[in-house]
């Protein structure tokens, strides 16, 4: 796990003042470190039924189909405020660094369907937290969260208590 870490580039004070970010542009543009992420969530998930594989937008965007096709499962995007072109419904969430809203179709979760809600990073589990809401509110089951970064001095998945939460690398 320490190669892909090394993968990852910290950029300081973005996207403001006091926030270190960890930059994954830097393992994406690696085939094999981004081959490894896949494979690894792959093998995590592989002998679960997952039907949908539900990714936040914009990184979670990243890595969210190549694992449902690698899982032979459906891929659902959810997007922030104003951006899906159909009846959507909505969450709010907090972040370290802001608020927003996030938004599902309507139609993207099937009563009963187990879903993992995959994203880059957790950092305080706002956004995951949002999404899990949506995905119970359309009679899904979040089966688990997936996550390639885990920020553990934020307490993200304190957010996510009760749900199995899974991340491969830790800071």
């Amino acid at each position: 796990m320490e190669q892909l870490k090394e993968k990852i580039r910290e950029v300081p004070d973005f996207p403001k003042p006091g926030i270190l970010f960890y930059d994954l542009t830097t393992l994406l543009k690696d085939s094999s470190s981004l081959r490894r992420v896949i494979d690894l969530l792959t093998q995590k998930y592989s002998d679960q039924k997952i039907d949908q594989v539900v990714a936040i937008e914009s990184r979670g965007f990243i890595f969210g189909p190549a694992l449902a096709c690698n899982l032979q499962a459906g891929f659902v995007p959810v997007r922030k405020e104003g951006r899906l072109p159909s009846d959507t419904i909505s969450a709010s969430y907090d972040l370290e660094y802001g608020q927003g809203v996030l938004e599902i179709h309507t139609d993207a979760i099937q009563k009963g369907e187990r879903v993992l809600v995959v994203d880059d990073l957790i950092a305080t589990g706002g956004t995951a937290d949002a999404t899990s809401r949506m995905v119970h509110q359309l009679g899904g089951e979040v089966a688990s969260f997936a996550f390639i970064v885990e920020l553990e001095f934020l307490k993200g998945r304190e957010k996510l208590d009760g749900f199995e939460v899974f991340s491969i690398l830790q800071y």
